[in-house]
């Protein structure tokens, strides 16, 4: 009989614990969350990086190489400034929650390695006018990768972090590109 009692309260307290919820409506951030931990917020951002090299509206261009790259074959010194839209979805026409602006470059001789130095601002919810920065090597051919978050503006102010990285499509031809970054970002209270 007690078995059952702790089981019925247990049941209720999941039950109203679960109605106490919040639910979300249209105006909330869905692609985000905050959790306190006593000295620190730890955010958590899932998002889509959309860099189109080519097409009608580029979001990137090269601003400098070296006088071998054209013979590397990781194109070794090419230097690349984006302009890039950041989505809630993988569809190009999603809504858009910000942009990553930077840039980047090939870094390495032997593999493919791209040092990331960029800013992701967005401009959705709480986190509009908030910033995070990321500087980091990008090995762009491994299917997930991690980089670091090393400060940013805002919300983001003093933040510390890492992003995790995966491809989602990548048309060979035009070089046009979408990842899915799953970010965690910890702040300070």
């Amino acid at each position: 009989m007690a078995r059952l009692d702790i089981f019925l309260v247990l049941a209720i307290t999941c039950t109203w614990a679960a109605a106490a919820q919040p639910q979300p409506n249209d105006d909330e951030v869905t692609w985000a969350k905050r959790v306190e931990t006593g000295t620190q917020l730890i955010t958590t951002l899932q998002f889509y990086f959309h860099d189109n090299p080519r097409g009608q509206n580029p979001t990137t261009t090269n601003i400098a190489q070296g006088p071998q790259t054209n013979n590397s074959s990781t194109l070794f010194g090419l230097l690349t400034m984006l302009d890039d839209p950041l989505t809630v979805g993988p569809d190009p026409s999603s809504k858009v929650v910000g942009r990553a602006r930077g840039l980047y470059g090939s870094a390495g001789q032997m593999e493919l390695r791209l040092i990331m130095v960029v800013s992701y601002g967005f401009t959705d919810g709480i986190y509009n006018g908030s910033s995070f920065s990321l500087l980091s090597i990008n090995p762009a051919l491994q299917p997930v990768r991690e980089m670091a978050i090393v400060g940013g503006t805002g919300l983001f102010r003093l933040a510390s972090g890492y992003a995790v990285v995966r491809t989602y499509w990548l048309d060979a031809t035009t070089g046009n590109v979408i990842t899915g970054y799953n970010v965690t970002i910890a702040t300070y209270l």
